[in-house]
């Protein structure tokens, strides 16, 4: 896993975050090698990753850029996948499975926070959640969907809660 925080307007605890996102994974059952990136940015930036990707207008608080699917052959390569002409093709075990990208904008979440999850910090967790859950192929585009992400929401966060109080 590979977090960074490249935004300034608010404090991102990195290490917590990243732990759990890394609770959601092996909470749905990803095992062996896999990558994900949880990054954290500003409104320009997330607005410009809206509009190129989604068509959308403006800055949002999360979004989810899943990779390989689920079955897919893992360790997908920018080419297509398809080995270079001078190497011989890899185990596919020995390659990791590509979760994708998950992208939060702590100033959104800021914003929407006291309507939402309630404090800054539940609400990037919150964020967290839900967008891993995106990259693991989790939607909301109907409401049955919608319900099923949040029950499975509160009950990551009150597993990460349990965890981090121990």
């Amino acid at each position: 896993m590979f977090a960074a925080d490249e935004q300034h307007d608010h404090p991102v605890d990195l290490a917590r975050l990243q732990r759990l996102a890394e609770l959601v994974l092996v909470s749905e059952g990803v095992r062996g090698a896999s990558e994900l990136n949880l990054l954290f940015v500003d409104r320009r930036a997330i607005a410009e990753l809206n509009k190129t990707f989604l068509d959308g207008d403006g800055p949002t608080d999360v979004l989810a850029f899943p990779l390989d699917e689920p079955g897919a052959e893992p360790g997908r390569t920018p080419d297509g996948g398809t080995p270079a002409p001078d190497r011989r093709p890899s185990e596919t075990e020995e390659l990791p499975l590509l979760l994708g990208d998950v992208v939060i904008c702590p100033d959104v979440a800021a914003v929407n926070a006291p309507d939402h999850a309630g404090s800054y910090d539940d609400e990037m967790e919150l964020l967290v959640v839900h967008g891993v859950l995106h990259v693991l192929g989790m939607d909301h585009s109907d409401p049955r969907e919608a319900e099923e992400m949040r029950a499975r929401e509160q009950e990551l966060l009150a597993s990460f809660a349990a965890v981090e109080t121990a």
